[in-house]
């Protein structure tokens, strides 16, 4: 389920054929999700893997840029991002305790593509914590499952909800996880499509908003995991964004693109959370061409480029905004209840939705505001 099949329609703007970031020409998603019982172990976590271009990214390098509207988080390969500009490996989503074997893992597999020959990478690992209900200080994901994950990438329709990475996290007291969608510009706007991918872990319930509606107050009555001993507090968490387009944008414009998506996620109700990493990356597939990122300096010393001009960049800002925030929206229906290490988390399911946006004073016959 997802927030359009329910007749909710966020922004103005015309979703991609898949509604999803695959809509970008070239991008791939891969999950490798661990659901199982370890002993006493609750394991509910996993991978995701965003590759902005078949292939190893650093042959093909894209224009990028990152953005953090809160730093309680973590992330590796966002400074070399800040410094050349350049996005020269997947981008990879997963728990706050496995930044470190992911991002070894990711080097393991650059290695292999390049036997003996010498250079450096820094793959770019995101985080939210899904200590609630996984293992987390268990560190269940290997090498292996990162592998299974870069195997698994493929463009098409993304498995949304309780996948990847996102399989044990919360958003706004319900279950939460990943989520994608996207928008394509009408082509007096450029014709290019943006898309989207959260991993959502983040918010409080009274804050939760649906197409601008107050939903949180009438969902009070569903039970909140952190009202169990040793579960947190609510709004803990954190929400980690991949931005994709294929306009073609240099990197101050990708770093403009990643800053849209807070504007995503108050929409929702989240970026006010101290307790809450809010880490965002977006790139561009628009320029081929770019020199490989094997720092051999066999290329040209000149590329030709294109850039989208400044006041073309609006309708980008907000196909990224209404992106994220529907992207958001998908990852709370598409997800399940989940029984974990503190008990079960209630799921934000259709029906539940509905009579909570009823009950805030939407419509069916009437067009959601914004």
């Amino acid at each position: 389920m997802r927030i359009r099949d329910i007749g909710i329609r966020i922004g103005r703007g015309m979703p991609g054929p898949l509604n999803s970031i695959t809509d970008v020409p070239g991008v791939r998603v891969g999950h490798r999700t661990l659901i199982e019982k370890n002993g006493e172990s609750s394991i509910r976590t996993g991978v995701t893997i965003i590759e902005p271009r078949p292939g190893m990214a650093r042959l093909d390098p894209c224009y990028a840029g990152c953005h953090v509207l809160n730093g309680n988080g973590d992330a590796t390969g966002l400074e070399w991002i800040r410094e050349s500009g350049l996005l020269t490996t997947p981008i990879a989503f997963t728990n706050t305790h496995s930044v470190g074997v992911v991002r070894d893992a990711l080097v393991q597999a650059e290695r292999a593509s390049v036997g003996s020959q010498q250079y450096w990478c820094m793959p770019v690992v995101l985080e939210t914590f899904d200590g609630v209900l996984n293992d987390i200080w268990g560190q269940h994901v290997t090498a292996a499952h990162v592998r299974e994950a870069l195997a698994d990438a493929r463009g098409g329709t993304v498995a949304e909800g309780c996948a990847g990475g996102g399989t044990g996290m919360i958003c706004h007291e319900f279950k939460g996880g990943i989520g994608t969608a996207s928008r394509r510009l009408a082509d007096q706007d450029g014709g290019w499509t943006v898309g989207a991918i959260v991993q959502a872990n983040y918010g409080t319930r009274d804050a939760l908003r649906v197409a601008g509606y107050p939903v949180g107050h009438a969902l009070a009555d569903v039970a909140s995991p952190f009202e169990r001993r040793n579960a947190g507090t609510p709004g803990m968490g954190s929400i980690v964004v991949a931005i994709a387009t294929d306009a073609p944008l240099l990197p101050h414009q990708c770093a403009q693109i990643a800053r849209r998506a807070g504007v995503g996620l108050a929409r929702v109700g989240g970026g006010t959370e101290y307790s809450s990493g809010d880490i965002f990356v977006a790139f561009s597939v628009g320029n081929r061409g770019l020199p490989p990122a094997d720092y051999s300096r066999t290329s040209a010393p000149l590329a030709t480029l294109q850039s989208v001009t400044p006041d073309w960049m609006t309708a980008l800002f907000v196909a990224a905004a209404d992106a994220v925030e529907e992207a958001i929206l998908n990852a709370l229906l598409a997800a399940t209840d989940m029984e974990g290490r503190v008990g079960q988390v209630r799921a934000l399911n259709a029906q539940r939705l509905l009579r909570a946006l009823e009950a805030a004073g939407w419509q069916p016959d009437r067009a959601p505001r914004n």
